[in-house]
């Protein structure tokens, strides 16, 4: 069982920044591919962002690369979400996930999930 605990979300006006923290505990993250979520009001849950156990290759959504970083800290149990050059449309509720197995950007591969935090940006 591994449980996720999303912190740093926040309002931020547009072209800002915020980083988002996913801290695990119950088991060690490293046997883990990591993933961020997103799900704007009305909308469904969108994927963001995916990092692998080891190596660390490191996936993005089309909307977010270029602008978010996805990072892990094996040695914290944390991974981290760099999100630069904020836009209105990146407001939602932000979720951190964890994942064995092969890569997959679909909310149903994945087998642990944080409680979310917001992010909201404002024009």
């Amino acid at each position: 069982q591994v449980q996720l605990v999303e912190s740093g979300g926040g309002l931020v006006q547009a072209g800002g920044s915020l980083t988002l923290s996913c801290a695990a505990s119950g088991r060690t993250l490293n046997l883990y591919a990591m993933g961020w979520f997103r799900q704007a009001p009305g909308k469904e849950r969108e994927f963001v962002s995916r990092i692998s156990p080891s190596p660390t290759a490191t996936y993005y959504a089309d909307s977010v690369k270029g602008r978010f970083t996805i990072s892990r800290d094996n040695s914290k149990n944390t991974v981290y979400l760099q999100m630069n050059s904020l836009k209105p449309d990146d407001t939602a509720v932000y979720y951190c996930a964890a994942q064995k197995g092969r890569v997959t950007m679909t909310v149903p591969g994945y087998d642990y999930w944080g409680q979310g935090t917001q992010v909201t940006v404002s024009s």
